[in-house]
């Protein structure tokens, strides 16, 4: 019999924490609820005010942007822009109360314990960016590519290590490796849409009439390989399936669904045969490009809007 797991109790500071964690959970290219959170509670900290108007909400959101952003070090992952349904969106986490036209009530236990959650807060959001995307946040630094592509073996660890973190970190990561190897070949490739927290993929281009979709799945069985290849095909002109130009990038893919989709003019890339690509950049420039295009890639999704 599996064992009951406990709830954390109302009006604990437990109970805050884990109500912090589910935001966490639910954040997607930025954190935003617990940082609206730790706005709140460093005014609430400051000056005993309980009721937020609107606006000062998005005062304090935006004071706390910036101060993560010193005790973080960089801005990836934060400082989505701030809108009214934010202060509703908090009564879910039990966190804030409307009590009348855009005004909200800061309620108990987040004021018990605002001054222990206004420490706990920042390194917890810390984790959390670090877990979801590793080293990327460093990969800013010249001198942290730098040590990485000097060597090929860290350098392939960090991408082995990297590029299965997350849907986005695939994506982005198979777009580095693939833009520098077509490069060395003097062909162009462009990431046109955003990374997709819900499996749709990402389509890449280039000026040679070939098209990639990247996706992190595994694909075993032909049905599987069907429903994909209906979805290409919805994505896609009949012109380039005829000409063979559309290549899916995958996570895992058998040796027969890939047969089977080479039957049926598609071509296939899995996550070992990017590696193996990312194997063979013998100049450590080129490793050093890959890292640098990850990292302005997911500073262009996931950097702060607030300056």
């Amino acid at each position: 019999m599996a064992k009951n797991i406990k709830t954390p109790t109302s009006g604990t500071e437990s109970f805050c924490q884990s109500e912090i964690d589910r935001m966490l959970k639910y954040s997607q290219t930025k954190v935003i609820m617990p940082v609206v959170t730790l706005g709140l509670l460093r005014m609430f900290k400051e000056t005993g005010k309980r009721v937020f108007s609107d606006t000062e909400i998005k005062r304090t959101y935006e004071a706390a942007v910036k101060m993560l952003k010193e005790f973080l070090g960089h801005d990836v992952h934060l400082g989505a822009k701030y809108y009214d349904a934010y202060g509703l969106r908090m009564s879910r986490y039990s966190v804030l109360k409307s009590v009348g036209h855009l005004r909200y009530e800061l309620l108990v236990p987040y004021t018990t314990f605002a001054e222990s959650l206004c420490l706990w807060i920042p390194p917890r959001i810390k984790r959390h960016i670090e877990e979801r995307l590793g080293v990327v946040p460093l990969l800013g630094n010249a001198s942290t590519r730098m040590s990485y592509a000097e060597d090929r073996s860290r350098f392939l660890d960090l991408i082995r290590g990297q590029i299965v973190r997350t849907p986005a970190n695939f994506e982005i990561f198979s777009f580095a490796v693939i833009k520098v190897h077509l490069e060395r070949f003097a062909c162009k490739i462009y990431r046109d849409t955003r990374t997709s927290a819900h499996d749709k993929g990402v389509d890449l281009s280039t000026n040679f009439g070939v098209v990639y979709q990247v996706k992190k799945l595994n694909i075993h069985t032909e049905s599987e390989a069907k429903r994909i290849l209906a979805e290409l095909k919805g994505n896609f002109d009949s012109q380039r399936f005829q000409d063979g130009n559309v290549i899916l990038v995958v996570d895992d893919i058998s040796k027969g669904v890939k047969k089977f989709l080479i039957d049926m003019k598609v071509q296939s890339i899995s996550k070992e045969d990017l590696l193996k690509l990312a194997s063979n950049f013998d100049d450590s420039e080129d490793r050093q490009k890959v890292l640098r295009i990850v990292y302005e890639e997911f500073r262009r999704e996931y950097s702060s809007a607030i300056k």
